[in-house]
């Protein structure tokens, strides 16, 4: 049986931030980004229901916490070396998530159809959670997407972005290599899109259905 860390429900954010998730720290604070790597509580049984899912956060800037051109080199749960540079030319998506966080769970399907449908758009999922290999590919069995994941250690996270405060915690890096926008909450593939073409994106395709 694999131990998991507690993770205490989502809290609502104030009305100003209309924002609410999975949060993986837990505390009364807002889910926000910061240089201190969250610590995992003490492993329990079943991991709490999350909250409903927090709308996008707007800001289109990155915080200071993350590089302005991340780098990120992962394996994925095939034994596949991930590496954020070589995709460089592409619209890439990277999706902090966990199996616990039931809106991360909602927004997976959405996510996939984006990476298969969108040639200049890619899709990297970072489990941000402690589950082994053999168990995180049972839940994939029943929530396949066509895009690799890859299972973060969460007492050494990716140094180049921000500790997760709250799942999902989505990216979207632009052609070159830079942070274009981040959303914290679930996330359509039509915002992703609408940040593309804000960006500058000629003629983005219109998103897929969800």
């Amino acid at each position: 049986m694999r131990v998991r860390p507690l993770y205490i429900p989502c809290l609502a954010l104030t009305a100003l931030l209309a924002l609410s998730g999975c949060r993986p720290d837990g505390g009364d604070a807002p889910a926000t980004t910061g240089d201190t790597p969250a610590q995992p509580a003490a492993p329990a049984g079943d991991a709490p229901e999350p909250a409903p899912p927090m709308a996008a956060d707007e800001a289109g800037a990155a915080a200071s916490a993350d590089a302005e051109v991340p780098v990120l080199e992962v394996t994925t749960i095939d034994g596949v070396p991930y590496r954020l540079a070589d995709h460089r030319g592409r619209w890439v998506v990277v999706n902090f998530w966990a199996t616990w966080c039931a809106p991360c769970i909602k927004e997976m399907p959405e996510l996939s159809a984006l990476d298969a449908m969108r040639e200049h758009i890619e899709v990297v999922g970072l489990a941000y959670e402690d589950i082994a290999v053999d168990d995180m590919r049972a839940f994939l069995d029943k929530h396949p997407v066509v895009y690799p994941v890859a299972i973060l250690d969460v007492y050494d996270p990716p140094k180049d972005f921000a500790t997760p405060r709250g799942l999902p915690l989505t990216y979207l890096i632009a052609p070159d290599g830079r942070v274009a926008r981040k959303f914290l909450g679930p996330v359509t593939a039509s915002e992703i899109e609408a940040a593309i073409t804000a960006a500058g994106e000629p003629d983005a395709p219109a998103a897929p259905a969800a």
